[in-house]
């Protein structure tokens, strides 16, 4: 029997190369070997302030999105998490198990609450909904990248207690841990690409040509080349962007090429610049196109009713075991 996956991801920002090539591109090909279930997350989407009808927008749109980078419905279950309710009642039962401690110890808390005004409980109780997400389809594996472990560790012990308290339900998910493509914004590449750290600092998977072409051209170098030099985090984000595209065609001569130049302090950073942008495009190009056929067939309606069909059986199953365990 295949090991079923579960993943998700926000719908309000951005769908940039980070996302991409450091989670989306795995999913992808996890779907060719595991049951996978993967998920756009609207109820985590309201932990801050967003408008309603931006927000179904948005789904929408990461549905599309989701599917012209390779998540193929026919493949896996593809769904808008508030589609299913069963993740909210599991996260209410999951609060339970959950200590107070744990949750006030984690990183991510820390960092999302800090500086706002109004801090609302469902962004602290953010991890036990992300939990439920998981367990609600007795998931055995997750693809994780280094900021995303605590909270399956989390979720992991979470499982443990539910399972000591009530009996054995729930697998504890293991870590699925790609090659850990980390991407880094261009304007200041000392920081992971994120949607939150504004436009200029990250690259759409279907941006403009020309905005992209810029962005690159505009990328954080450095003031000099001397042979043998350290690579500066700006030349060496490059060379990581170049490197995963190339991955794809299988054409790592040019890579090696231009490492070569670098090492003999003879590299032309217009050049990189200008090989990273075409590389860059020969991935972006066919996704673009997939997802304009996508939005022109009018079929994301339906397949994601059909993916809610789908999920929304796993979760009853589940969930009618899980509130008989606990005497509800």
């Amino acid at each position: 029997m295949a090991t079923r996956i579960f993943s998700g991801i926000q719908p309000t920002g951005t769908l940039h190369i980070g996302n991409y090539f450091g989670a989306i591109r795995n999913w992808a090909a996890l779907q060719a070997d595991h049951d996978c279930v993967y998920c756009i997350v609207d109820y985590h989407a309201i932990t801050i302030d967003i408008d309603p009808k931006a927000l179904r927008a948005a789904s929408r749109a990461m549905a599309l999105d989701l599917m012209a980078c390779g998540i193929d419905p026919e493949r896996s279950i593809l769904f808008i998490q508030s589609s299913v309710p069963e993740h909210a009642e599991l996260a209410w039962i999951l609060g339970c198990v959950t200590s107070y401690g744990d949750l006030a110890r984690m990183t991510q808390f820390k960092e999302k609450s800090a500086g706002r005004k109004f801090i609302s409980a469902g962004l602290f109780n953010y991890p036990i909904l992300q939990a439920a997400d998981i367990l609600l389809y007795r998931t055995q594996g997750v693809p994780v990248g280094e900021d995303q472990v605590q909270h399956l560790e989390l979720s992991r012990r979470i499982a443990r207690r539910f399972n000591v308290r009530f009996g054995e339900f729930f697998p504890e998910p293991e870590p699925i841990v790609g090659k850990g493509a980390r991407v880094m914004s261009l304007a200041d590449p000392t920081q992971k690409m994120s949607a939150s750290a504004g436009e200029a600092n990250t690259i759409g998977v279907m941006e403009e040509e020309s905005s992209i072409r810029e962005k690159v051209r505009s990328a954080v170098t450095d003031t000099g080349l001397v042979a043998g030099e350290k690579m500066s985090p700006g030349v060496a984000n490059l060379f990581e962007i170049l490197e995963l595209s190339t991955a794809l065609s299988g054409d790592s001569a040019i890579v090696v090429e231009l490492r070569a130049d670098f090492k003999a302090g003879k590299l032309m950073y217009s050049r990189l610049k200008e090989v990273v942008f075409e590389n860059l495009m020969e991935v972006l190009r066919p996704i673009k196109q997939h997802r304009a056929e996508l939005e022109a067939s009018g079929k994301v309606e339906e397949i994601l009713a059909e993916g809610t069909k789908k999920a929304g059986a796993i979760a009853r199953e589940n969930i009618t075991r899980v509130r008989e365990m606990v005497g509800l």
